[in-house]
This record gives structure tokens, C-alpha cells and sequence, in this order.
């Protein structure tokens, strides 16, 4: 058994920022489900919002409210847009090198359903360049642990309390890690989808262990689809993503007839539908996209990650069109948190993915996903430090401990496959009980 003073579980920018924002006298752990880097933070391409001043503020807050089909939380709308410029700040000091002009100033691009240029980038892999300065801080941080291929099995809980993990380790043994504090940071469920730009192993643990212990959720079955990814008949992989930018820079979508069918920067979901629509008309598995209108020299320094994986899969976007079909990309819905990500049970954040604090409503404005988890992993860790942990007299944690049906999970493949059916059935549930549906938006969900 291991004692600590926070457990963080997942190692994506949330968990990372949130363990960064925590003091230096905390004994925090944090805990990955794969290695280090695999997690979908470290694949996010296009960019990052920010307020560029307060004249654009009213603009940027109708787009994410627009996208989200005004369902989004307003107030958790504007925590975000005017915590912006604050995260963007901190980045900047752990060495994140964001585009600029020959003055020095921050670039800034343009993606679907956004009104003016506000998105600040690093070539086509953003969220590698912001995720990898935040792991190599909280590498050199003395008080932070880092475990690789080590999978929360649940967590121990009694009267609403959360007390910390059990987990698998690397090497297969079961261990009881003691916290004060507990952050879900455990990512999306794009592992439950046979078409996704997620890693596989993201399959909704901490949705699964909220079910389970019946922690509030919000929107389970808000589930976005990106609606250009590169078409690769290989199923069994993980769909590789054109960004948003590639349209925000001129990109054209056409059909078999390699006409022209829709207007490129509409919000996601909107566009993923009109793509899905198209498919069925041509009888197609796939629409054709153009790189061709976007200038070479710029095509090369912003996207030049998304040139070389065309090249590989033996297209040359410079000179003929790429094969493009919609996938599953991310999770509106989540754990249900407040403003300062605290579950409904004591003890207990989640950030993320995983979370839902209202931001994206039904559908996530692009390049709103970096920010909304930094900043509000920043407020968890503010909240953490305010208020600290409810610890209640009572059982002592030994016999929390001895409490656990610890053979339930000794068969760790089968706890795996409970957790995704769990997962599967709640979110088709509370897709059965909506009736807003349509066929083309349940045309991806027929792959889930």
C-alpha cells in the first residue's frame, strides 16, 4: 500500500497542469494508464483558443455558444474565454513556443465556426509542444511521481468519500494507493469506437468507475464527430486527423464528381453530417479533400506532420486530392464537476475529457478542448489548496482496504470488459431517451 497526498490519474495536459498548479510540499502520484506520452493531449493539432483582447470577447463567447447549440454553460463559457490569456502566459514560461511574426508576435490561425483568427499554434502538433514541456516540469519536480502502464481498477470510497485508487501496475500486481485528494483525468471513450482519432486504450475508465459508484454524470452520450480524418481501409487503426486548420486555411471538400458540396467551415457536427450525407448519395466510404488552395510554403511550415502521413499513405497533397471520412474525436459529456472540477462526491476532481463542466454544450467549438482542461485543472488545483480534503472520523483506512471485493478484480481483462459494457449501455441509454436523433448523426454511433 502506498500513501499519498493527491493521486492524479491520467498523464494529459489536465493531470499535469492540475499536479504543476499544486504546492511543492504535496506528495502527488500520478498515474498512467500506457506510457507517458500516449494519451490524446499529445495528438491535438490544431490549436489552442485565446482571447486576443477584450473586443473579440463577445464574438468568441456567441462562437462556442453557437457551436454547442446553446447548451453550454454560460458562466463556465466565460471562465474559460477570460482565464485565457492567464494559461497562455504560464505556457509560455514552461517553454511552449507557440507561432509568431518576425516581431514576435503570436500567429494566430482560423478554424470551422470560429468568426475571427484567435487559435495559436505549433506547426500541426500543438498539443505535443504545449503536453511535452508540461511532463518534462513535472518530471523535475521532487515531490511528483510518475507511474507508466499502471490502470485504476477503482477507487476506495465509503459514504459518498473518496480515500484513493486500487491499481495495476506494470507488472500485473494489484496495489492500494491512499489519498487525500483524487483527479480523474483519465480521457475520453474513442477505444469504445471502431473508427476513432483517439488512442485504444481511452475507453471511459472514469465514467465507468463513476457509474459504479454512482457519482453524477452529465451528457454521456454528447459525443463529437470530427468530420475530416484520413480515410485508411485498415480499420484496426486509430484514424489519423486532418485539423480543422487545413479548412481554416482554404482546404476544399468534394464528392466523387469532385464537385464542391459544402461550405468547409461549418461547426463539426454540421459538417460531419453533410459529409455523411454525401457518402450516402455517392455511395462512397469516403469524400475527397483539397490541400491544393492552401499556399505551399504555408502548407508546409503549419502542417508539415499531416504532409508526411499523406505521403506515407502515397497521396502528394500538393498535387491531387486526400481521402477524408468522419470519426469519433471527442467526449462532450463526462463526470459531472462544478467550476472548480469537484465531483459530487467528497474528495473527488475530474478534468478533461473525462469532466463536464458545461463549456462545449453538444458540440465543441474547435481548439476549445487544450483550454478548457488547463483552465479548469488550474481551478481544481486552486480549490485543492483552499479547502483541502474532507477526511470524516470513522472506519480507518485499513479496513476500507479490507472491505474490497479484491478478487472481483484480480481477473483484470474481464474487470476491463465490465467497465466498457457499462460505459456502451449508459451512453446508448441516454441516446434512446433523447429524441432529437437523426440518421445521419446515429450513422457513426452503428460503429460504437
Amino acid at each position: 500500500m502506498e500513501k499519498t497526498d493527491i493521486l492524479i490519474v491520467g498523464s494529459g495536459c489536465s493531470g499535469l497542469y492540475a499536479a504543476l498548479n499544486l504546492p511543492e510540499n504535496r506528495k502527488i502520484t500520478i498515474i498512467s494508464k500506457s506510457d507517458l506520452e500516449s494519451n490524446d493531449s499529445f495528438l491535438a493539432q490544431g490549436g489552442i483558443c485565446m482571447l486576443k483582447n477584450d473586443d473579440d470577447y463577445d464574438s468568441y463567447f456567441e462562437d462556442t455558444m453557437k457551436a454547442g447549440h446553446y447548451e453550454n454553460d454560460k458562466k463556465s463559457v466565460e471562465i474559460m474565454i477570460r482565464s485565457s490569456q492567464d494559461v497562455i502566459r504560464d505556457l509560455v514560461d514552461y517553454g511552449v513556443a507557440f507561432a509568431r511574426d518576425e516581431n514576435g508576435q503570436f500567429l494566430f490561425t482560423r478554424e470551422g465556426a470560429h468568426s475571427h483568427h484567435r487559435i495559436l499554434f505549433h506547426e500541426d502538433i500543438t498539443g505535443k509542444e504545449i503536453t511535452r514541456h508540461l511532463l518534462a516540469a513535472a518530471k523535475a519536480k521532487p515531490n511528483i511521481t510518475l507511474y507508466e502502464y499502471t490502470t485504476l481498477l477503482d477507487i476506495v470510497e465509503k459514504d459518498n468519500v473518496c480515500y484513493g485508487g486500487l491499481v495495476q501496475k506494470q507488472n500485473s500486481h494489484l496495489e492500494i494507493i491512499q489519498a487525500d485528494t483524487t483527479i480523474l483525468a483519465t480521457g475520453g471513450v474513442g477505444g469504445l469506437f471502431q473508427h476513432s482519432t483517439n488512442y485504444r486504450h481511452l475507453t471511459g475508465d472514469g465514467l465507468a468507475i463513476a457509474l459504479r459508484h454512482h457519482i453524477q454524470l452529465k451528457n454521456i452520450d454528447y459525443i463529437q464527430i470530427h468530420p475530416t480524418t484520413f480515410y485508411d481501409p485498415d480499420e484496426t487503426k486509430r484514424s489519423f486527423l486532418i485539423s480543422e486548420s487545413v479548412r481554416g486555411e482554404g482546404a476544399k471538400l468534394y464528392g466523387k464528381d469532385m464537385q464542391r458540396f459544402v461550405y468547409e467551415l461549418l461547426p463539426r457536427d454540421v459538417l460531419s453530417k453533410a459529409i455523411y450525407k454525401k457518402m450516402e448519395a455517392d455511395h462512397t466510404k469516403h469524400v475527397w479533400e483539397d490541400l491544393k488552395p492552401i499556399p505551399k510554403d504555408e502548407l508546409e511550415s503549419h502542417f508539415p506532420n499531416i504532409l508526411k502521413h499523406c505521403e506515407e499513405k502515397g497521396y502528394d497533397p500538393e498535387e491531387e486530392c486526400i481521402p477524408i471520412v468522419p470519426a469519433q474525436h471527442y467526449f462532450m459529456g463526462g463526470i459531472d464537476v462544478n467550476y472548480e472540477s469537484k465531483t459530487s462526491m467528497e474528495n473527488l476532481y475530474a478534468v478533461g475529457e473525462t469532466a463536464c463542466n458545461g463549456v462545449h454544450g453538444k458540440n465543441r467549438l474547435a481548439s476549445n478542448s487544450l483550454l478548457e482542461s488547463l483552465v479548469f485543472a488550474k481551478r481544481a488545483a486552486a480549490d485543492i489548496i483552499e479547502n483541502g480534503a474532507v477526511l470524516p472520523d470513522g472506519d480507518s483506512f485499513e479496513n476500507l482496504v479490507q472491505a474490497l471485493p479484491l478478487n472481483y478484480y484480480v481477473n483484470t481483462k474481464q474487470v476491463e470488459k465490465n467497465y466498457h459494457q457499462l460505459v456502451k449501455k449508459a451512453i446508448q441509454a441516454q441516446r434512446d431517451a433523447r429524441d432529437d436523433q437523426d440518421a445521419h448523426e446515429n450513422f457513426a454511433f452503428n460503429r460504437f
